[in-house]
């Protein structure tokens, strides 16, 4: 990969070189054209002859236009389909790139810096993700080990078993938040165990979680079904995604009702605002919500977020290939 600041061969050729063909083309085309008119008006050639140049004269203007305006769709070709890691950059950078005119050729430059300024913010991004999740996983295990012999200890006071069963929560809370981070470090083959899977049944699993996460706060959280439908994928990623919007609807309310319903081909998660807060833009706050959509987004899940009645914020998950559930 090209770095950011690599000095790149500037193609040979003049600037401005295109829009001279393009002006030396034309040029040419007006004054046969004009010449062909002349020719009929003074008689020099029949009607038809000079109808005929005429058409000829066009063509070959249209086939030399084409010819210079190949360079232009090939790279926009390539632009249009060229994802961030796939496809080869070098490809911008072939020696073909030092025939082309100067400014495809600024152009293709251009893109090709761009485009590797990307690639390797996102490698960063990930390995920097993917590093921190798994630091974090060792000083977990030990917290929890720890909770586990500390909870079984004889003559705990009341108030260190409440202390205890609030350790054990925030650190379930945490292992979640470093298995989402998780997820989205991972590259295009995630590695899930992708499979068919009930939505309905993932959802109950993973309310019992979260009441037990939520334990001690005033929040209530209902589960509607008048729908029943299943998902090829993994299972865990759908919980994880659920239970960011869970903990997200749950400090937007900050006390009260947080309702999931699922619908044909949807999930929604609502839950109405609290004295203290904004209802007009509910996704301005939370971390988790970002991990949700970049989950979303991940996974090809698409997530909205909305306000009904004034003060009822509602994050709907749609998915577009939802399966039947046999008998």
């Amino acid at each position: 990969m090209t770095t950011t600041g690599a000095q790149v061969p500037r193609a040979e050729g003049v600037r401005g070189g295109f829009q001279r063909h393009l002006l030396l083309i034309f040029s040419m085309q007006f004054v046969a054209v004009v010449v062909v008119c002349l020719m009929g008006y003074y008689n020099v050639a029949p009607v038809f002859a000079v109808v005929l140049l005429i058409v000829i004269v066009s063509a070959l203007t249209w086939l030399a236009t084409e010819r210079t305006w190949r360079q232009v769709s090939t790279l926009a070709r390539w632009v249009g389909n060229w994802k961030e890691g796939q496809g080869d950059l070098d490809a911008l950078q072939t020696d073909r790139l030092r025939r082309s005119d100067e400014d495809i050729a600024t152009l293709a430059r251009g893109f090709h810096n761009f485009a590797s300024r990307i690639a390797g913010y996102n490698e960063r991004e990930r390995n920097f993700t993917r590093d921190a999740s798994h630091e974090l996983r060792s000083p977990l295990t030990v917290i929890k080990m720890s909770t586990d012999m500390l909870s079984d200890e004889a003559g705990l006071s009341e108030f260190g078993k409440r202390s205890v069963q609030r350790i054990r929560r925030a650190t379930r809370e945490m292992e979640s938040l470093v298995e989402a981070l998780l997820i989205l470090a991972r590259e295009a083959d995630n590695g899930q165990g992708e499979q068919d899977f009930i939505v309905n049944d993932v959802l109950r699993d993973e309310l019992a979680n979260a009441r037990e996460m939520l334990h001690g706060h005033p929040i209530e959280l209902r589960l509607e079904e008048p729908a029943t439908f299943a998902l090829h994928g993994s299972p865990r990623v759908f919980a994880v995604l659920c239970w960011q919007l869970i903990r997200h609807a749950s400090q937007y309310t900050g006390q009260g009702v947080v309702q999931v319903t699922v619908q044909p081909g949807m999930v929604s998660v609502s839950a109405a605002a609290g004295s203290d807060q904004d209802a007009s833009a509910p996704g301005q706050r939370g971390f988790e919500y970002a991990i949700a959509q970049r989950i979303s987004e991940r996974f090809g899940w698409p997530l909205s977020l909305h306000v009904q009645g004034g003060n009822r914020y509602v994050a709907e998950i749609r998915f577009p290939k939802p399966l039947p559930v046999s008998a």
